[in-house]
C-alpha cells in the first residue's frame, strides 16, 4: 500500500522531488519505492525526462486503477475527520413525548443551530421501551422519567424536577379548592395514562402505597389527549403538570387539591456504559450536562 501511495504521488505530480515533499520523506526513499514497486510487478513504470518523470505505457495503465482506489482511501480519512470534528455525523436518542417536549426540544433546537450537518434522530417511546433500546445500543442516550428500572450499567443524571396532577374540566367545578382524600377518587370517572408508562406507574405506586387501588374510565396512549378529555368533561385526568398548564391557566381546566401532596419525580438523562457513545452523541450529551451543571435550563 505504501508503494502505490508513492507510484500515485509521483505520477500525479510527474517529480520525485514534489512527491517526496508531499509525503514527507527524502527522495532516495521515493526512488526505492518505485523500484521495489517495479521488480514487484515485473514492469517498468517511470521514464526520466529533463523535466521530472512519466509514465510508461504500463504505468498509464495502471495509474487509474491506483488513483480511485488512493482518491476513495483519502476520502475516507477525510469523511472520518469531519465525523469526529462534528462536521457531521448522527445523534440517536430516545425520549417519551414528556421528555421531549418539556426538556429535550431546546435542547435539540440549540444543537441543531450549531452542527446543522449532524442528524439527530428521537426515537419517541415511553421510559421502559427506551431503557430497553439503550440496553440493545439502538439510542446514544434516552431522556426518560422516573420511576424507572434498569441494570447496573446504566447512569442516571437527574436534569429536571416534575409532578403529577389531577385536572378537571367546569362540569367538577364544585371540586375546585376543595382539600380531597385520594380515597374519593373512587367515585370519580378517572383519565389515566397505559400502565407502561412511568407517569402511570409512579401514580399507581403512590396510591397504592395509601391502600387505594384505582380503575380508570379511560387509558389513553398521551398525557395531550387526556387533557383534551378532561376539558371535554368526561373525567379527571392524571399527567405531568406541565402538560396541563396552558389550560389551567386559560380556565378550560382546574388542578384538584389534596391534603397530602404528591411528591416530585424526575427528568433523567441516561446512558449504558457497556456501549459506546457516538462522537456527535457525545458532544450532544455535554451540551445537556452543561445546561444541567449551570443550573439554567434553555428555554
Amino acid at each position: 500500500m505504501e508503494y502505490y501511495r508513492v507510484f500515485y504521488q509521483v505520477g500525479k505530480l510527474g517529480s520525485i522531488t514534489a512527491a517526496a515533499e508531499t509525503l514527507c520523506i527524502s527522495q532516495p526513499a521515493v526512488s526505492q519505492a518505485i523500484k521495489q514497486m517495479e521488480k514487484a510487478l515485473n514492469s517498468r513504470l517511470f521514464i526520466r525526462t529533463q523535466k521530472g518523470v512519466r509514465l510508461t505505457a504500463e504505468g498509464e495503465l495502471l495509474f487509474p486503477y491506483v488513483e480511485r482506489g488512493i482518491e476513495n482511501l483519502l476520502d475516507g480519512e477525510r469523511m472520518l475527520r469531519r465525523l469526529v470534528d462534528l462536521d457531521m455525523g448522527e445523534v440517536r436518542i430516545g425520549a417519551s413525548d414528556m421528555t421531549l417536549q418539556f426538556y429535550l426540544l431546546p435542547y435539540l433546537e440549540r444543537f441543531h443551530g450549531q452542527y446543522p450537518n449532524i442528524k439527530v434522530t428521537v426515537s419517541n417511546a415511553p421510559t421502559p421501551e427506551t431503557i430497553e433500546s439503550l440496553y440493545e445500543g439502538k439510542i446514544d442516550f434516552g431522556v426518560v422519567s422516573t420511576p424507572f428500572d434498569a441494570r447496573p450499567e446504566v447512569e442516571a443524571l437527574e436534569v429536571r424536577k416534575i409532578r403529577n396532577t389531577f385536572v378537571a374540566g367546569n362540569k367538577y367545578w364544585k371540586l375546585k379548592g376543595k382539600r380531597m382524600e385520594y380515597e374519593e377518587l373512587k367515585e370519580l370517572p378517572c383519565i389515566f395514562l397505559e400502565k407502561n408508562t412511568s407517569t402511570r406507574r409512579f401514580m399507581d405506586q403512590f396510591l397504592e402505597k395509601r391502600g387505594i387501588l384505582l380503575e380508570p374510565e379511560f387509558e389513553l396512549a398521551t398525557s395531550d389527549m387526556i387533557v383534551q378529555f378532561a376539558i371535554r368533561n368526561m373525567g379527571i385526568g392524571c399527567v405531568m403538570a406541565e402538560f396541563a398548564r396552558e389550560k389551567v391557566e386559560a380556565g378550560e381546566l382546574f388542578e384538584l387539591a389534596f391534603r397530602e401532596m404528591m411528591p416530585e419525580r424526575e427528568i433523567c438523562i441516561v446512558t449504558d456504559r457497556k456501549n459506546s457513545v457516538s462522537p456527535s452523541g457525545e458532544k450532544f450529551l455535554r451540551v445537556l450536562r452543561q445546561g444541567h451543571s449551570s443550573g439554567r435550563e434553555i428555554l
